[in-house]
């Protein structure tokens, strides 16, 4: 038998007759032989038990019928797009068929504004410069003038993400943009996503790359409600689309990837970093496709844009009431529609929707009063140029339904864009403080020694004293008390709340550990990023806003039950109503640990920094009141945030360059030496709250420690060389307990001086913080002078 009739008999397991012996092959020889054959037959009888095992799996999934089944899906697949092609038509436009005018309602149903025309007017891509035409190309679709007006891959992915919920990612090409803005909407579907597809394949065939180009530059949404490249030019640069710069035109182009997050005017520093680059993107793909001579780009210089100019009937504020509504309009749907921000931006504004806002109108009046009557009144900017620089926000929500009651957000909205109730540029200074004490109650944390941190725990309130770690080691932070004042080496933090001491509060954010800080502070509603947990930050001189500083002290008003202050009380549009997250969410902080910081804050009101304008105010009327003031170093913020049982407000000022934007120094505000929290912004807070606060309410407080339920003592300060310390501590010791609680913390200010009382009234105990010059360096904190 051959070899290959032994390998196919082995196969079949069936025998085969043993190979002849040779006649001279001994007997020991034959027996080896032998064995192997025996050895042979029985892997061959193994083999066939295995094949009898895989036959099973292999009749089922045997190479021919899986690629079978591929090919199958891939004809069904081409098969179902030819139909899908063939009845897909192309569309009339729509895109300014929809833009109608918004509605925005007060809380009671009645008009506050009429948003109306969009802006938007057509231009001939001829009047368009060609290099400005082709920063669009490169910035979007290198490809443009070759390609078949798809990205397949792009589609697919964005077909996959839209299955799994993760929204849209980018890899359209121009051609599907357009037909998106121009034929179809906005929807993140699946059906809509095949609609494009199919339509900009006929487009493309249909209709030349220019006329595409032109459509897209026309129907694109460049942010500050400009709809076109006629409109955004205008806005951004006051010229026609003509006379547009390649530089001016990159920007524009780089402005469509994320209009609201790029718009310089608004944007935050990682912002305009980010369009920085992407501008540079821009003119370097020019570069790259032979559009742009490479000396040419070098000597570019971005281009900044000009202020924006706001629209009619927004004036007062009414403009800053319809910006946050947008914006948290735009945020919700972002969130529950998987769009993108600039999407969302395009489908909120002019598009037909009825917002009905939380604002209260008679508490609305009254804020506004309120700043006119103790700031704006007092001050004279043809006297005192600094008077300019002064800028005001405040925002005041209900505790107990999160809804934003009044807000403040400038002067004027036709004339100061920015709203300073919800900028985060400024420091909260002191105000932060709270944060710190709440944070080390709810980790139950100890002082660097060993005992249990509470309203009567005993701190140094020496004035530059080093800060230690758990091991007593030095961590290289000596913060300086307001004036450099020294409160001895046995003060309760009570009093160091009520005289806002910063090396108390140092100290005690480093024995609770500023990463549990920061992360308390992000349950109470602060936006703490990506800060590092530096001793530095327990100053305030992160950046914050007054709307974040209502949500921290409405939160612990709320008994630590979270607070997300809304001023929408209902969008609809169409007919549809647009689902709105529940502004009360869930326990973030124990009861206790926030009824113990609304405790002792109700010290500060009594015998703290706000004593003056808050406790002794003659309109209190016996309201209960808890709060914190915030001065910021070099005076650039002063801030009140406080509270009574059933209303919370913030209420911030902010120095800012009436000619540049930059923040500049409040010092000789109002002829005033400087302004602190407890000057301005608590003499504001008062005025409001003790006219639209209810009376006879009281804090409803699980908790035995702090100012509310036990007295406060204030100590007696030893003075260290300061020249002219413009204020001073209360020496008295309160004799009854503090029962109403003070302001609570502003959000974007950090500490400065504090003001000088004006002439016949007592002056009023403040704090300021003395911020790091580089807040990620503890060590480089500069002094008070």
């Amino acid at each position: 038998m051959g070899r290959a009739e032994e390998r196919r008999a082995r196969q079949r397991g069936g025998r085969r007759a043993a190979p002849p012996t040779r006649s001279s092959g001994t007997p020991s020889e034959g027996l080896a032989t032998g064995g192997r054959a025996a050895a042979r037959k029985a892997a061959g009888r193994g083999r066939k038990g295995a094949k009898k095992g895989k036959s099973g799996i292999r009749r089922f999934f045997t190479w021919k019928k899986i690629l079978g089944t591929f090919f199958g899906f891939c004809l069904l697949g081409i098969g179902a797009f030819i139909v899908m092609y063939m009845m897909i038509d192309v569309p009339k436009g729509n895109a300014a068929a929809q833009k109608q005018s918004n509605i925005y309602e007060w809380s009671d149903g009645s008009v506050m504004a009429r948003v109306g025309d969009t802006n938007r007017e057509i231009v001939d891509l001829s009047e368009v410069p060609k290099e400005v035409q082709r920063t669009f190309v490169a910035a979007e679709n290198k490809t443009f003038y070759t390609d078949s007006g798809v990205d397949l891959k792009g589609t697919a992915r964005g077909l996959i993400n839209t299955l799994s919920g993760k929204g849209k990612q980018g890899g359209s090409t121009i051609t599907q943009q357009y037909v998106k803005n121009y034929y179809l909407d906005q929807d993140q579907t699946v059906t809509r996503k095949l609609r494009e597809l199919v339509i900009s394949l006929k487009v493309d065939r249909t209709t030349s790359k220019d006329k595409i180009l032109a459509g897209y530059i026309n129907t694109s949404y460049y942010g500050r409600g400009a709809y076109g490249i006629q409109a955004a030019a205008q806005d951004y640069y006051r010229v026609d689309a003509k006379k547009l710069s390649v530089e001016q035109g990159a920007y524009l182009a780089a402005l469509l990837q994320a209009p609201s997050q790029y718009d310089w005017a608004v944007a935050s520093p990682t912002g305009k970093k980010l369009v920085q680059a992407r501008w540079n993107y821009v003119l370097d793909n020019m570069v790259g496709q032979g559009w742009l001579d490479k000396t040419e780009r070098a000597a570019m210089k971005f281009p900044v844009p000009k202020e924006p100019k706001a629209a009619p009937g927004l004036e007062g504020q009414k403009g800053y009431l319809v910006k946050l509504a947008n914006q948290q309009l735009e945020k919700q749907l972002v969130k529950t529609q998987g769009i993108t921000q600039d999407e969302a931006e395009a489908r909120v504004e002019n598009s037909g929707w009825t917002i009905t806002l939380n604002i209260d109108k008679k508490k609305q009046s009254k804020l506004e009063k309120s700043v006119k009557s103790q700031l704006i009144s007092k001050l004279d900017p043809k006297k005192r140029p600094v008077d300019k620089n002064v800028q005001a926000g405040a925002v005041s929500v209900d505790p107990k339904t999160g809804k934003i009651v009044a807000l403040y957000g400038g002067q004027d909205y036709t004339k100061h864009y920015i709203s300073n109730a919800n900028r985060t540029d400024y420091q909260p200074a002191s105000t932060f403080k709270p944060v710190i004490l709440a944070a080390a109650l709810e980790n139950g944390s100890e002082t660097h020694s060993g005992k249990p941190i509470g309203a009567n725990t005993v701190y140094d309130g020496t004035s530059k004293r080093q800060v230690v770690d758990g091991n007593g080691n030095k961590v290289g932070f000596a913060p300086e008390n307001e004036d450099d004042r020294s409160y001895g080496k046995q003060v309760t933090v009570q009093t160091a709340m009520n005289q806002s001491i910063n090396s108390v509060f140092a100290q005690m954010g480093v024995d609770v550990g500023m990463d549990k800080v920061l992360a308390t502070a992000t349950k109470l509603g602060m936006d703490t990023g990506k800060l590092r947990a530096l001793p530095a930050y327990t100053l305030g001189t992160m950046g914050a806003s007054p709307l974040q500083m209502a949500s921290v002290y409405a939160t612990l008003d709320n008994h630590g039950k979270q607070v997300t202050p809304s001023i929408i009380k209902s969008a609809e549009q169409g007919g549809s109503e647009v689902q709105l997250p529940d502004p009360i969410g869930e326990q973030v902080i124990s009861r206790e640990a926030a009824d113990t910081v609304t405790s002792v804050l109700t010290g500060v009101v009594a015998d703290g920094t706000a004593k003056i304008s808050v406790a002794e105010n003659p309109a209190r009327d016996g309201r209960k009141v808890a709060g914190k003031t915030g001065t910021s170093d070099d005076n650039l913020s002063a801030w009140f945030t406080g509270y009574t049982p059933d209303l919370v407000t913030s209420v911030g000022l902010f120095g800012e360059d009436a000619k540049t934007g930059a923040q500049s120094k409040l010092y000789k505000t109002a002829g005033l030496d400087r302004v602190n929290g407890g000057g301005f912004p608590a003499q504001i807070w008062a005025e409001y709250t003790f006219g639209v606060a209810a009376r006879n309410t009281k804090f409803d407080l699980d908790t035995d420690q702090g100012a509310a339920v036990q007295p406060t003592w204030t100590p007696k300060p030893s003075p260290t060389p300061s020249e002219t310390p413009s204020e001073t501590p209360s020496e008295t010791p309160s004799e009854t307990p503090s029962e109403t609680p003070s302001e609570t913390p502003s959000e974007t200010p950090s500490e400065t001086p504090s003001q000088s009382a004006p002439t016949g009234e007592q002056s009023t105990p403040v704090e300021t913080s003395t911020s790091p010059l580089n807040p990620f360096d503890p060590g480089s904190g500069n002094q008070n002078q």
